[in-house]
C-alpha cells in the first residue's frame, strides 16, 4: 500500500534520523552483540592456536629452547593475532611459514576487523541511535499516535496523509515486526512493542499526544489499550476501532471518544451496495479519498458569517458543530452559519476530477 508522504532513505528529508525510534532494528541488542563478536574472536583465536600446536614441530622457541606445548602455541596466536610480535617463537619450516602467510595472516586480518572494526560500530551506532531518539523526543508534541498498523491502522495513516496532517506528526505502534517495517517505509516512526505497556507508550510521547487511533484487531485487546491510554493522557481524541457493536459500550466507558464498529460498518456496506448498487458507491465515495465525492470537517470562515448554511458554493453541510454541540442540517441552529462553527460537509475531492456539487 503507497502512502503519500515523506519517505524513510538516504538523504531524502530532515525526518530519516528520527525513525531511528523503531525498537528495535536488528535481534540482538547491543551488548549481545559485543558478547557475540567476543565470541567469535575467542574461536578465532583457538582456531590459531591450534594450527600452530598441530605443526608445533615447525617452530622453535629461541628463548626457552624448549618443545612448543599448548600454553606455548596459545602465546604464539595471541601476539601474533594482537600484532605484538615478539619473535621469541617462530616458524622455522618453509610449510609453516607458507601455512603463515596464507592462513595465519588472514586470521589475523579478520579478528582484528572483528573485534576493534565492529565494536567501535556498535559502540558509535548505539550512540548515534540514543541522541536521534532523545531529539526525536523534544519535538514531540500535539501528534497523532496510531496503535496497529494493519489494514485498518494503514488506512488511517493514509487518510491523515492526505489531509493536514505530516508523517513527522504520526507515530506507529506495532506488536509485529513487519507492520514497523512497513510504517517506516511508508515515512513514519515507529515502535515495535505491546501497546499496553505502559513505558512504550511513553517512549512514544503518547502523554503529548493529540489524538490516538486504535486499530489492534481484538476487542480485548483495545478496552485494555484504551485505558491505558486514557490513564496517561486524558485530554488526547481516541478513537477505537471494534468488531462486535456489543463491545462499544465498554470502550467508551473505559474512555474512548468515537467508537467505530468496523464489522457492522463492513456489512451495512455490502448489504447497500447488494440492495441499491448506486447507493453503496456513492457511500464508498464519500469513505475514501483523493477522488470524487470526499467529507469534510472545517471552521467557518469570516466571509462566511451569517451565511446560510444551504448557500455554501460547491459544498453541501451534512452538520453544524456549534459549541461543541453536533447539529444535523435538518436541526434548528443549523440554518445559519456563524464564525467559531464547525460544518461536516460534502464537497469534491482536491483531484479536479469530481464534478461540482449542487
Amino acid at each position: 500500500m503507497a502512502i503519500p508522504g515523506f519517505r524513510i532513505g538516504r538523504g531524502q528529508s530532515a525526518w530519516n534520523g528520527t525513525s531511528q525510534v523503531r525498537l528495535p532494528a536488528r535481534r540482538r541488542t547491543a551488548g549481545r552483540e559485543l558478547v557475540f563478536r567476543l565470541g567469535l574472536a575467542l574461536g578465532l583465536l583457538l582456531l590459531l592456536t591450534l594450527i600452530v600446536y598441530v605443526d608445533r614441530d615447525a617452530y622453535a622457541d629461541h628463548a626457552t629452547g624448549g618443545p612448543i606445548g599448548f600454553i606455548d602455541a596459545l602465546y604464539y596466536a595471541t601476539v601474533t593475532m594482537t600484532t605484538t610480535g615478539y619473535g621469541d617463537i617462530t616458524p622455522i619450516t618453509p610449510a609453516s611459514r607458507l601455512i603463515n602467510a596464507m592462513l595465519v595472516t588472514p586470521i589475523r586480518i579478520a579478528f582484528l576487523v572483528l573485534l576493534v572494526g565492529t565494536t567501535v560500530e556498535v559502540l558509535a551506532n548505539e550512540g548515534r541511535r540514543a541522541l536521534l531518539d532523545a531529539r526525536w523526543r523534544k519535538t514531540m508534541r500535539n501528534h497523532t499516535v496510531i496503535i496497529g498498523y494493519g489494514t485498518t491502522g494503514q488506512s488511517a495513516a493514509a487518510t491523515l496523509l492526505r489531509g493536514s496532517t505530516t508523517a513527522d506528526r504520526i507515530v506507529v505502534i506495532d506488536l509485529e515486526s513487519a507492520a514497523v517495517t512497513a510504517a517506516n517505509a511508508h515515512g513514519l516512526a515507529a515502535f515495535e512493542g505491546d501497546a499496553t505497556s505502559r513505558d512504550l507508550l511513553r517512549r512514544a510521547e503518547l502523554p503529548k499526544a493529540r489524538e490516538v487511533i486504535i486499530t489492534v484487531g481484538r476487542d480485548d485487546t483495545a478496552i485494555l489499550t484504551t485505558l491505558t491510554v486514557r490513564q496517561l493522557n486524558r485530554g488526547a481524541h481516541v478513537v477505537v476501532a471494534v468488531n462486535d457493536a456489543d463491545n462499544v459500550p465498554l470502550i467508551r466507558q473505559s474512555g474512548a471518544d468515537g467508537v467505530v464498529t468496523s464489522s457492522d460498518a463492513v456489512g451495512r456496506l455490502m448489504g447497500l451496495s447488494s440492495i441499491s448498487p448506486e447507493l453503496g458507491e456513492v457511500i464508498e465515495d464519500l469513505l475514501s479519498s483523493g477522488h470524487g465525492l470526499e467529507i469534510h470537517q472545517r471552521l467557518v470562515t469570516a466571509a462566511e458569517d451569517g451565511v446560510a448554511a444551504k448557500e455554501l458554493p460547491g459544498e453541501k453541510v451534512l452538520a453544524v458543530i456549534r459549541n461543541r454541540t453536533l447539529r444535523r442540517f435538518f436541526e434548528q441552529g443549523a440554518e445559519v452559519l456563524h464564525t467559531g462553527d464547525e460544518v461536516v460537509v460534502i464537497r469534491p475531492a482536491p483531484d479536479g476530477r469530481a464534478p461540482r456539487v449542487e
